[in-house]
């Protein structure tokens, strides 16, 4: 994490973010035994925060974090009705216990139940998948890793600064989506809801070359401004890490916090 200092004088100057301030969030990762980076964009400054110049513009598979297009997509074309359509298990046990039952889109999201983003990706079709990826602009488009797989540590790769970017026009709805279909996602990404702020968010994890990363990003909404952030972490080599996916939250949460924003 040393180089997070010096990335942060040049980005005090270029971006008007104390460098002090970015260097100091190098405890946080510290703290939690990870590598990474922390991204934000503010909104009505339109200016970024960024802990890593490199990593800002580095690409990795998306994980689950696609659940957001890929939910807008659904929606889109009709292939699910909305958030309360239900999708019938089918039987399989999985290794985790919440995704054994039957869901909903608004389950699925929160639970990250793949079976159940798989199961709508066989219902969207790769050419669709190529036309909205395209329009979208989200990451190297690249779906060649399979129908059902491709966003699952394969083919799609994705850097922070464009899930950003990405974030942004999805908050100022301009993408090529109903004003429905914003509405319902917005809704199921709900992470927490006060009187402060509404924060929208979704988390990502898989294994690149065998190594874990792991995804947070979203967007933190408050009455007179909007930040959108992305995390990314990975885990040191051969590590047992029990709590690596708890640490992707509890890093930005902390980060937001020493910000002000939460």
């Amino acid at each position: 994490m040393k180089k997070i200092f010096l990335i942060g004088l040049f980005l005090a100057s270029f971006f008007g973010v104390s460098a002090q301030k970015i260097a100091s969030f190098s405890k946080h990762f510290k703290e939690a035994n990870v590598e990474g980076g922390f991204f934000l964009y503010d909104f009505n400054k339109k200016i970024y925060t960024i802990t890593d110049k490199t990593d800002f513009e580095r690409t990795t598979s998306p994980a689950s974090t696609f659940k957001i297009p890929n939910s807008m997509i659904a929606l889109e074309l009709g292939v699910i009705k909305d958030e309360n359509e239900v999708i019938k298990w089918d039987g399989e046990k999985r290794w985790l216990e919440a995704w054994n039952a039957d869901h909903n889109l608004k389950d699925a999201y929160k639970n990250s139940t793949v079976w159940f983003y798989q199961e709508l990706a066989r219902r969207i079709g790769e050419k669709n998948y190529k036309t909205y990826l395209k329009a979208c602009d989200y990451g190297n488009q690249d779906i060649n890793g399979g129908l059902t797989q491709f966003w699952l540590g394969s083919s799609l790769k994705i850097s922070p600064k464009n899930q950003l970017e990405f974030l942004r026009k999805l908050h100022e709805e301009k993408l090529p989506f109903s004003k429905r279909t914003y509405e319902i996602t917005k809704r199921i990404m709900v992470r927490e809801q006060t009187n402060d702020y509404t924060l929208r968010a979704k988390t990502g994890l898989a294994t690149v070359n065998q190594t874990d990363i792991g995804w947070f990003v979203g967007y933190v909404e408050k009455k007179d401004n909007v930040y959108f952030f992305a995390l990314r972490i990975q885990k040191p080599e051969n590590k047992e890490m029990p709590e690596f996916a708890p640490k992707r939250i509890e890093l930005t949460k902390n980060i937001l916090m020493q910000m002000g924003i939460l």
